[in-house]
């Protein structure tokens, strides 16, 4: 078994070429990426790729999705400062899910200003979503 470096690093001059093939594009031609931070293995938010996201994120070094709702691409922190540098990526094993080990910037991945996207929690007894964000605590 092959033992690869645990750093990603840019390669600013890439092109788009038949590595993309390995990736299952859905039919919008878009693959889901979950963002974990390196340091607390913390699954931060999860987001969408289309190819030219995946090859600027490849070139770049950071963090760039697909914004469904607004029909672009959005580097990640572009408004809020907190990007996500990445610093390893994978592909799982049907080649249908990224995900990026990122170092968080401000260690704030939600539009919310939390921590990670993931701060409702399901509770069995009352049968509802509680929110745990920090704000409400």
């Amino acid at each position: 078994m092959t033992n690869l470096k645990s750093t990603f690093s840019p390669i600013e001059s890439l092109q788009a070429g038949t590595w993309l093939d390995a990736v299952a594009w859905n039919e919008q031609g878009l693959v889901p990426v979950i963002a974990q931070e390196l340091g607390t293995k913390d699954i931060l938010m999860m987001a969408w790729m289309n190819r030219d996201a995946l090859l600027a994120t490849l070139r770049l070094g950071e963090a760039v999705y697909w914004t469904r709702s607004r029909q672009k691409l959005w580097r990640k922190g572009e408004e809020s400062g907190h990007t996500q540098k990445v610093k390893e990526i994978r592909l799982d094993c049907d080649g249908d899910t990224v995900l990026l080990l990122v170092e968080q910037k401000d260690g704030i991945a939600c539009h919310t200003g939390e921590h990670s996207c993931f701060f409702q929690q399901w509770d069995s007894e009352s049968a509802t979503w509680v929110d745990e964000s920090k704000s409400k605590n």
